[in-house]
């Protein structure tokens, strides 16, 4: 990771709209293969440069769910980080992410319920500027009162 911001927590009573964190990451060939590895996708649209040549890609791709891994790297350590557990994720991919590209994951707060310690955060990736995937996350925010 290029330029994580700092690990840790972000209790629910500290939370503000509009907080914004990020993570950016180049994707390698090998993060490729262990995702492949992991999830027991061998989808050859990632792993083959022949195959991957004849698809509307024109080249290999990064799975998008590594991607989206991404923002679960954002939301577990750093906002709201450790302690966070994830209630549900929407998703819609924009554009591939291919082997060298320098990834930015980011999750900004959307709303806030303090009475259920429930956090929306808009999700995004982003290639150069361009966004390659959106959505929006709910979360279970950690409390100084219970954790």
């Amino acid at each position: 990771m290029l330029d994580n911001m700092p690990r840790g927590t972000i209790c629910i009573e500290d939370i503000e709209m509009g907080m914004t964190r990020h993570l950016r990451k180049t994707v390698t060939d090998r993060d490729i293969e262990m995702f492949a590895e992991v999830s027991t996708d061998h989808n050859p649209v990632h792993l083959d440069d022949a195959y991957a040549q004849d698809t509307i890609f024109e080249g290999r791709i990064a799975h998008g769910m590594l991607t989206a891994g991404l923002i679960s790297a954002v939301i577990g350590e750093q906002l709201p980080g450790h302690g966070t557990v994830y209630m549900g994720q929407s998703l819609k991919f924009l554009g591939p992410v291919r082997p060298g590209d320098t990834v930015t994951a980011e999750v900004e707060v959307i709303g806030i319920d303090h009475a259920k310690r429930r956090v929306q955060l808009e999700t995004r990736c982003t290639v150069d500027g361009k966004k390659v995937l959106i959505g929006e996350a709910t979360v279970l925010a950690p409390s100084r009162k219970f954790d």
